[in-house]
């Protein structure tokens, strides 16, 4: 499997969010795999379970609303996002599966350096 990794600096979050969107329309089934590595501006995103009740006070902090699953999350400098950008059919993936693989590489890294993770039922993510 070929995975061209991006170092995108630091990049203000909407552009990047439609380049993302860009290259998974233009996608063909030869199109190798990407993780794009970057930080933004600050910036709060809201996802498809997120309500405006949830930001309680962005003052100049932009909020983008995404197609996304998850509620709110904040994004800022010196914040490292690392967004992979994967053939999951082409990889023999469901959506759940993928997740529940990530989550078990952030538990064991964790635990690498003495640090404990966990999941919690309902919640995606590692805590």
């Amino acid at each position: 499997m070929t995975l061209a990794v991006k170092f995108l600096g630091r990049v203000d979050y909407e552009p990047t969010y439609a380049a993302m969107q860009a290259f998974t329309a233009a996608r063909t089934g030869s199109t190798p795999d990407a993780l794009w590595v970057c930080e933004h501006a600050p910036v709060y995103t809201q996802g498809l379970a997120g309500k405006k009740e949830h930001i309680f006070n962005p003052g100049d902090i932009p909020v983008v609303a995404t197609n996304r699953g998850g509620q709110v999350t904040y994004h800022g400098p010196g914040q490292v996002v690392a967004y992979p950008l994967l053939d999951l059919k082409r990889a023999g993936y469901f959506v759940k599966e993928y997740v529940y693989r990530i989550e078990e590489a952030v538990i064991r890294t964790l635990l690498h350096f003495g640090v404990t993770g966990h999941r919690v039922a309902g919640a995606p993510g590692i805590y």
